[in-house]
Parts: C-alpha cells; structure tokens; sequence
C-alpha cells in the first residue's frame, strides 16, 4: 500500500479515537488501545518500520513530558508516600507473577522473571494522558500518583537492567553519559533556553530531542531501553518547564496530536483475539493475580496517608496500569528468546488490559472532582495527604 495511505489510516484511527473520546469522556489513550485491538484483528493492522519508529518517539517524548511534571517541591514533601507506594506497588505485582509463572504454570526461570518484570509495571503513559485531560496533573494528588509512578516503574527498569544487562563497556558508557547529563543538564538548558528561546525554529525543543535520542540509542546498546533515561531527564528538567509552561504545552501539543497516536494504536493491534481465546485461563490468572496484587500494595498506603476511600480506589486504579514498560519488558524477553510468542501474547494481553480496565473504572467511578481538589489546595489542605476525614 502506498506510504500515504498507510499515514491516513492510522491518521483516521487516531482522529476517531479521538472523536469517541469526546464524546464518551474518557481518555483518549484509553479509546486509541481499542481501536488498535479492534483494527488489528478486523483491518489486520500491522506497523512498519517508520510507524514503529513514530511510536517509539511517541513513548519516548510521553515519558519525557512525565517525568518533567513532577515537581520536585511536591516530591520532597510527600516523599515518604510516594516511595511506599511506589515501592510496594512494583515489588508485590513483581513476586506474585513470578512465582505464579514459575510454579504453576512451569514457565523456565528467565521466562518468570520476565513475567514479574512486566506485570510490576504502572503505566506512566497512560496516566500521564489521564492526568493531562483531567487536569489533576496540576492538583497535589495528581504529583503525588506520578511521583509514585516514577518509583515503580523505576524498579521495573532497574529489575530489568540487574537481570538481563550485559556488564560491559557499553553499560559503563551510558551510565556515564547518564551521570553527566542528569548533572549537567538542568544547568546548561537555563543558560542555553534564557539565550535561544521564543524562535520559530524551535531550538529548545530541537535541543531536548537530540540528548533524549542520543541518551536512547547509548541505552540500547547497552540492553536497556530508551523510556529511563527519557523519565529521568524530565525529571531533572521539571523545575525548568514548571517556570516555561508555554514550552511544556509546545513539547505536549506535539506528542498528542502527532507521536503518541501511533504509539497507543500499535499497542493495541498485538493484542489478538485468537491468541486471548487459547490462553484465556493464563490471561485471566496473570491478570488477576496483578490486580490483588497492586490492591494489597497500594490501597492500605494510601488509607494510612489519609487518602480517603474515593482517592485511595482511584490512586490504587491507577497504579495497577500498565502499557509501556510492561510491553516493552515482554518484547525484550521476546526478542532476546528468553519467551515464547505464546507467552509474550499472554504478558502483552495482560498489560493492555491493566491498562484499559483499572483506568476505565477510575475514570468512570472515582476521578475526583478537579474544581474540589483545587479549592482544597487554596484553602490550606493537602487532598492527598491530610485533612480528608469526609472521604473517610
């Protein structure tokens, strides 16, 4: 098919997904994994090259965006919160699908483990998308669920990397080049935006761009993957775009309406529902087993920090998501022939659906009232922490 309309299909798909977001009110990554499952398995949706690479970017930039909206102020005052839950929300997933793989279903050691890797995950992708639309992302409690997220799915990254890294030079490269960066980074980006910003070309977007593909491909060379150093780059930049927003909603408008469609839209079209139908006891087990999992870990949290019932189902909902570090976990064990394709479609079925059903449920149920949060804030509470005996 010409390359033109291979663009305009997926163009369509994300505009429709976009559309029936609108219109449905819920979150239009949501909408755009299942019109990716539903094209993929009727319209055999398959990305090439160049939309893998789109979606890549797409990933990369959303994890950037994410991490660049944690506010180290609100960090270091919920730190205790967010390392607890963060914490227990990747290390009970990890062990329970582990142990579940291992012994009752015989998957081989490294296979489990992969299995515990990608089912620990939380979707920093899709709750960064349902913070933006919401606008919670602005509330304390939306900078206390991404921080959170941040801890989780950088024990993920680091379970990855102890496990399967390949301790040589390239490793030694890139945590170099890391160190230097994240040192380096927020100091030189004040100098260089105060010097080149406001141009129509750009420069400081070109600029962040170029060290988040550099940093990627030394990541990849060394087995580990382009989404860590893009979350921890954006973190160390957060108190750079907190004071530019006008640059924050350039670098987002562009990776909503461009990057993250086609990264949405090729999670969903792996999902296919003849492979569902085969392992659909596997599926079920791993799914639940993840659920009771990010339940036991976060939702007592966030009852003993003063959450309140609704904010602690919705907190614990959105901690149970997964997509990007989760699928891209299965396609490294996939690739590197540590599992099957049968398994890898089992773990990837897992994910995307922890990552549409919690959410959903959120959204539908339990989203806290924006305006609510926000005059609690003005008024001197904390919603996620303190004062919240009416949620009680």
């Amino acid at each position: 098919m010409d390359i033109w309309l291979i663009a305009s299909l997926w163009v369509g798909l994300a505009l429709i997904s976009a559309m029936v977001s609108i219109r449905l009110g819920i979150s239009v990554a949501l909408v755009e994994i299942c019109v990716g499952v539903l094209a993929g398995n009727f319209l055999h949706l398959t990305p090439n090259e160049w939309v893998s690479f789109l979606a890549s970017m797409g990933s990369v930039l959303l994890t950037f965006l994410a991490g660049a909206e944690i506010d180290p102020d609100a960090l270091r005052a919920n730190l205790k919160e967010s390392l607890l839950i963060g914490f227990f929300s990747f290390l009970g997933p990890a062990l329970a699908a582990f142990a579940v793989a291992f012994w009752i279903f015989k998957w081989n050691l490294h296979g489990a483990e992969i299995a515990g890797i990608a089912l620990s995950t939380t979707s920093v992708a899709v709750v960064y998308a349902v913070m933006i639309e919401s606008g919670l992302n602005e509330t304390e409690l939306g900078k206390v669920i991404l921080a959170a997220c941040f801890v989780t799915d950088l024990g993920t990254v680091v379970a990855l990397g102890l496990i399967f890294a390949n301790y040589n030079l390239w490793l030694l490269l890139f945590v170099g080049a890391m160190v230097v960066v994240l040192w380096g980074m927020p100091r030189f980006t004040a100098w260089y935006f105060a010097k080149v910003g406001n141009r129509v070309s750009e420069p400081e977007i070109k600029f962040v761009l170029f060290v988040l593909f550099l940093l990627g491909g030394l990541a990849t060379l060394a087995r580990s993957e382009a989404v860590l150093p893009a979350y921890l780059i954006g973190m160390v930049m957060a108190r750079q775009f907190l004071r530019n927003r006008v640059l924050m909603h350039r670098m987002r408008a562009i990776a909503f309406s461009i990057l993250t469609p086609f990264y949405f839209l090729k999670a969903g079209s792996y999902v296919s529902f003849k492979a569902i139908a085969a392992g659909v006891v596997v599926i079920a087990v791993f799914f639940l087993v993840k659920m009771l999992a990010k339940v036991s870990g976060v939702f007592p949290f966030t009852l003993l920090f003063g959450f309140g019932r609704r904010r602690g189902v919705y907190t614990t909902l959105l901690m149970a998501t997964g997509l990007t570090f989760g699928t891209i976990s299965a396609l490294f064990g996939l690739t590197h022939g540590y599992i099957s394709q049968a398994q890898y479609t089992v773990l990837v079925t897992v994910v995307i659906l922890s990552a549409v059903l919690p959410t959903l449920i959120a959204e539908r149920f339990f989203r806290p009232d924006l305006q609510s949060e926000q005059e609690s804030e003005i008024a001197g509470r904390v919603p996620a922490v303190k004062n919240l005996e009416s949620e009680a």
